[in-house]
């Protein structure tokens, strides 16, 4: 896939463009972050890379946000981790009022999850209970209509469309403007059986060593109860920031 081979290339010069938060002059956020943890023994070797790239834009009364992301891994030479994920998001009034409305188009292959394909689409309300430079705390719910195409243990090929309550739990805490801890976590399950889920937490710490160079450590856990099949990814790197 072409996006993976690109985004394999820019990886290769270890940069990081990290999360800012937008002012009155800053309407438009790009961000680039490239990982990697590699380990080897007398018996075994590992290695994960992991690399994001977002472009953000926020006005007055809409915004939108769209990302890519992808990690590839192998263990023992064999492959540990082919997947991709790319979501474009949209929402209206967010920055005017406590209650506003979002959309939410999502699509992803993942070789650990065992997902082949699945496009994901919805809309719903939000709701931020805090929003200043020191605490930001927000909760989403709405619906989401699935199509997928997974590979189960027992069955193989599963090929099945459902719609899912999609529940966002989102936050962003700062110390002095040094220390942050911010993420984004959701639980997605399916109208039709509660058994069939979706879980995925996504949180990251950061540390500001001055204004342009942060020390961070993310964790992201997904898990899938459909194909009972789950990954958690572990990254830890230096971060550059530029507004524009």
């Amino acid at each position: 896939m072409s996006n993976r081979i690109l985004l394999f290339i820019i990886s290769i010069f270890i940069s990081h463009l990290a999360f800012s938060q937008f002012n009155d002059s800053v309407h438009h956020h790009f961000s680039f972050a490239s990982t990697a943890i590699y380990n080897q023994t007398k018996d075994v070797s590992s290695f994960v890379l992991k690399n994001n790239v977002g472009y953000e834009v926020n006005q007055k009364k809409v915004s939108f946000n769209t990302a890519a992301a992808w990690i590839y891994g192998k263990q023992q030479k064999k492959l540990s981790n082919n997947d991709v994920s790319v979501f474009a998001n949209l929402d209206y009034l967010k920055e005017v009022q406590p209650l506003y409305y979002w959309a939410l188009v999502n699509f992803d292959e993942s070789y650990s999850l065992k997902i082949n394909h699945r496009l994901q689409s919805g809309i719903g309300l939000g709701y931020t209970f805090v929003n200043n430079p020191d605490l930001n705390l927000e909760l989403s719910d709405g619906f989401l209509f699935e199509s997928s195409d997974l590979t189960d243990a027992l069955l193989g090929k599963d090929v099945y469309e459902t719609v899912r309550n999609s529940l966002r739990f989102k936050y962003r805490w700062s110390y002095k403007n040094t220390f942050i801890l911010h993420g984004s976590n959701f639980i997605q399950p399916s109208m039709i059986s509660f058994d069939d889920y979706i879980l995925k937490l996504s949180n990251e710490l950061s540390v500001k060593l001055n204004q342009w160079l942060t020390i961070n450590a993310s964790a992201d856990f997904n898990k899938i109860s459909r194909t009972n099949r789950q990954n958690l990814i572990i990254t830890y790197g230096v971060a550059i920031s530029k507004y524009f």
